[in-house]
């Protein structure tokens, strides 16, 4: 018996017919996603024969960089790569200061209309970007913003915020009261315990609302077609893929290939904080 025992830990034990179901499932939607992807980047490496075929293949044998020199031979497309870091970089650290303060203060303070302004913060979620698209053009205008990065950066900030205070509110929400408190009575100030204690605690969070106001600033076509209109120099990546793409003789490689190198700053700022979005912040409190 005790011989059986000891053979019980090298014999594996059958897997469930719900595991393998969900593990099946989610192996189907990993492939359906990527699946796009793949043919995005196949595309941008296919000769033009291979694009225009009638019978497309999901390989290629022949690869090529001519769309990739397309995309690099347009003069303006390395100013569009620069205007686009500007913007999503100006977003993510302003939207990720103003939220780690706002997220401070809505949990750690009590004041009037605090659940007020917090639902506030909910329904601005709510409100379709397409909605406000025309006021804010107005607005724009009315500040003299229209055809700068600056029309771009305040609105992506604008939207970016009520998702960061609120899902930076529950990391803010569970460090503990008498973590505050033992600072206070070690002589800390309310400002040292916000950036020395807090804001290390809170950072997975951070990251993580860094991530999709990232990619939404970056991926962003509305606001950078209705805002720069006259100055092409002001535009972004997304509006590169204008050039190559014409309702009459469209370069299917071009585009390809153009959104196949804004895909690369994507994932190379995933894999950068990838540690921090996954660790959570109890890994940040046992450091």
């Amino acid at each position: 018996m005790s011989l059986l025992r000891g053979l019980g830990g090298f014999v594996r034990r059958p897997r469930r017919p719900w595991r393998l179901a969900a593990e099946a499932s989610a192996l189907l939607i990993a492939v359906v996603v990527a699946f796009p992807l793949y043919w995005m980047v196949l595309s941008a490496f296919k000769p033009a024969g291979e694009i225009e075929s009638s019978e497309p293949r999901p390989w290629t044998l022949a690869p090529s960089l001519d769309s990739f020199r397309r995309v690099f031979g347009q003069q303006e497309f390395g100013r569009y790569f620069v205007n686009s870091l500007v913007v999503a970089g100006s977003v993510v650290i302003v939207s990720a200061l103003i939220a780690f303060l706002a997220a401070t203060a809505v949990t750690r303070f009590r004041f009037r209309f605090r659940t007020t302004l917090l639902i506030m913060f909910l329904v601005a979620q709510m409100v379709p970007v397409e909605a406000l698209t025309i006021p804010l053009f107005f607005t724009m205008r009315g500040l003299g913003l229209l055809n700068t990065l600056g029309s771009l950066i305040l609105p992506q900030i604008a939207f970016s915020l009520p998702f960061a205070i609120w899902m930076l509110r529950g990391f803010v929400k569970a460090v503990p009261d008498a973590l505050e408190e033992a600072a206070y009575i070690d002589g800390a100030s309310r400002s040292r315990f916000l950036w020395q204690i807090l804001f290390p605690l809170v950072f997975p969070g951070l990251v993580a609302t860094s991530v999709f106001s990232f990619i939404s600033a970056w991926n962003d076509f509305l606001f950078a077609k209705s805002f720069i209109i006259s100055d092409t120099s002001q535009s972004t990546l997304p509006m590169a893929l204008l050039v190559f793409y014409k309702p009459d003789d469209p370069d299917w490689g071009g585009v390809m290939a153009a959104s196949t190198v804004m895909t690369i700053p994507v994932l190379v700022f995933f894999v950068l904080v990838q540690r921090r979005l996954v660790s959570g912040l109890g890994g940040a409190v046992k450091d």
